[in-house]
């Protein structure tokens, strides 16, 4: 049986515990056992601690893959694409100067730790992709997604900086590869113009949130003129706020004038493989109803 350490990261368990619940499930689902990382912290994310104590960062994603490593995993798994960033980049950074991983070591040797550099790192879309294949995921689905058009965000963390990542899109200006997933779960999943822009979640939302806001505004706006989906599809739980908790604050507050809801692209497999549509997508804030009908509606 497949083996992975479950990184949750922050937001996930903090604020979107349904994508935990979906990524577990979807998981079990395809016979891929689970592994808690008891004991694992932020990531740590490098929008800011790099700048500060770049060793310190450094320690940190160590840390939390040197967890893993001593449960004798060789795979970790997140749904998260800061955490997806950070840990890669901080594991490829101590690869490329052996000097920075000699100093982690002796500051995690303090308290009994090690870290070897023997995991990978795979955020959930790229896991489903290289190692239960899109053949293998259309033979689980229970529920197709009867041709619901998904407008897919990849999530600007999840594709670059690509060199630092164990896997990823052929082309990550042009990615595909969540696209087929959602192909492969029954739906339609055409391309957009603005595909790989930003959607503003990040620091610049808590520093300035209208101009973050225009962001997301301008993309879904986009999308929304060019193939009109019944869903937005994230890569990310980063990304799955701004396009579903904030895009229902900006509803509210009259900023935007549409209405689309939302999911993180695990989320979305767990429902086609039938998981509980309260468990799996429950905390959504735009209305979802439609949606899970629709899916449940074709068996």
């Amino acid at each position: 049986m497949k083996r992975v350490g479950l990184f949750l990261g922050c937001n996930i368990p903090l604020r979107r515990p349904d994508i935990e619940y979906s990524m577990r499930y979807l998981l079990k689902e395809l016979g891929v056992e689970v592994v808690d990382l008891e004991g694992a912290t932020c990531c740590p994310a490098f929008g800011t601690m790099p700048s500060v104590d770049l060793v310190g960062w450094c320690v940190g994603s160590a840390w939390n893959m040197a967890i893993a490593e001593g449960k004798g995993l060789e795979v970790m798994v997140t749904g998260c694409g800061s955490c997806y960033g950070s840990l890669n980049e901080a594991r490829y950074h101590m690869e490329k100067h052996p000097e920075i991983k000699e100093k982690v070591n002796e500051i995690l040797g303090s308290v009994g730790m090690r870290y070897e550099g023997k995991v990978k790192v795979y955020n959930i879309y790229n896991y489903l992709y290289d190692f239960i294949g899109i053949e293998e995921l259309k033979k689980a689905v229970k529920y197709p997604l009867n041709g619901m058009v998904c407008g897919v965000q990849v999530g600007c963390h999840n594709l670059w900086p690509s060199k630092a990542y164990p896997a990823n899109d052929e082309n990550t200006f042009q990615p595909k590869r969540m696209g087929e997933i959602c192909e492969a779960l029954g739906g339609v999943a055409p391309w957009y113009s603005m595909m790989t822009d930003c959607c503003g979640m990040g620091a610049l939302g808590s520093l300035a949130r209208d101009k973050s806001w225009s962001l997301f505004k301008r993309k879904a706006e986009k999308m929304i003129e060019e193939i009109n989906p019944e869903l937005f599809v994230t890569g990310c739980s980063s990304c799955l706020l701004r396009f579903d908790n904030d895009q229902a604050q900006m509803k509210k507050e009259g900023v935007i004038d549409f209405e689309v809801p939302a999911v993180h692209v695990a989320q979305l497999v767990a429902l086609a493989l039938g998981a509980e549509p309260e468990k799996a997508v429950g905390l959504a804030e735009v209305p979802i109803d439609k949606v899970v009908e629709k899916i449940r509606g074709g068996k």
